[in-house]
């Protein structure tokens, strides 16, 4: 990101841009700002844009092609393609684009194996968006309040990711709800975020987890029965437990092999945030137990799907069967 932050202040671009990976108000942001950058005064008529499965290469390339109208560059925005999942002839076609023309492509999933994402790479600037570990992402909600004359403190902070998780679009919302419900208050508080924040399943999860892992049978089921309040269903809330353990256990046994957070984020695909919340959470569970979970919740998804026991109840059982002291 810093490459691209560079160019945007120099003016000096390359012809190939890949942005890529699961945080989208990342991607989002800074395709946004080389676009602005780049067309400036140029306007639509030096502007195309593909998106989804089932571009035409050719088309694509054809447009490369075109010199610009009255300007001195062209952009070329292509989103979630999947071109840099399988095979195809972009990367042949893209070869003598020539100068005046920038070609963004955003994507979510890319195969680093395909020619495509070899060709960009040397070709071009690649960037990986996964979003902001832990202290960057609290110094984004603080600039975000702050922009608005609001304050608030780190423990606030904190309290504020655990119920929306790291995704930076839903934080967005959910500081511009923060920003209206304080209106002339110039602090955020605990209790201002209790009061108009929506947790999100995953938060809701981690606090599930919290309290099995703490032994606290009560109040995760009263998580539990949170969920199915607002339609939840307890298959999926099955599944995401399971995960959620699964994770765990991931996260613990790579750290005992001496993997840093970056390298665990990288394996077990969860954002840099997240990392050391798991770990932290993983340690009140032995490596025996989360197996043990792990199979348990296997065997009450299969009584389930065979009809020998109600969804609500089986999720109630592991609830229940993994809090106990």
């Amino acid at each position: 990101m810093k490459v691209i932050k560079e160019h945007i202040k120099t003016g000096s671009f390359k012809s190939f841009y890949l942005l890529y990976g699961s945080e989208e108000y990342l991607k989002k942001l800074y395709r946004d700002k080389l676009k602005a950058a780049i067309l400036q005064d140029g306007g639509d008529m030096n502007y195309s844009h593909f998106e989804g499965n089932g571009i035409d290469p050719k088309k694509i390339a054809e447009d490369a092609q075109t010199l610009p109208f009255f300007s001195e560059k062209r952009l070329i925005i292509v989103e979630n393609s999947g071109f840099f999942k399988n095979q195809n002839e972009l990367s042949e076609l893209l070869k003598g684009t020539p100068d005046s023309t920038i070609i963004i492509f955003t994507e979510t999933e890319i195969d680093k194996r395909s020619k495509l994402f070899k060709f960009l790479r040397d070709a071009g600037t690649v960037s990986e968006m996964n979003g902001l570990d832990e202290k960057n992402l609290k110094l984004f909600v603080a600039s975000l309040l702050e922009q608005e004359g609001k304050k608030i403190t780190e423990g606030s902070i904190t309290h504020l990711l655990d119920k929306t998780g790291p995704d930076m679009t839903n934080l967005c919302n959910e500081a511009q709800k923060l920003i209206s419900y304080t209106a002339d208050r110039d602090v955020v508080t605990v209790q201002d975020i209790d009061a108009v924040v929506t947790t999100q399943i995953t938060g809701k999860i981690f606090q599930m987890i919290d309290a099995i892992g703490s032994k606290q049978p009560g109040k995760a089921l009263e998580l539990y029965y949170d969920l199915l309040s607002v339609r939840e269903k307890p298959m999926s809330i099955l599944f995401l437990i399971t995960r959620h353990f699964n994770i765990l256990m991931q996260a613990k046994n790579l750290q005992a092999l001496g993997h840093n957070s970056p390298s665990i984020s990288e394996i077990v695909g969860v954002p840099p945030f997240a990392v050391n919340k798991y770990l932290s959470q993983a340690r009140n569970f032995s490596m025996k137990k989360l197996r043990e979970a792990l199979e348990f919740g296997a065997d009450i998804e299969e009584q389930i799907k065979t009809g020998r026991m109600l969804e609500k109840i089986g999720v109630e059982l592991f609830i229940v069967t993994f809090s106990k002291r």
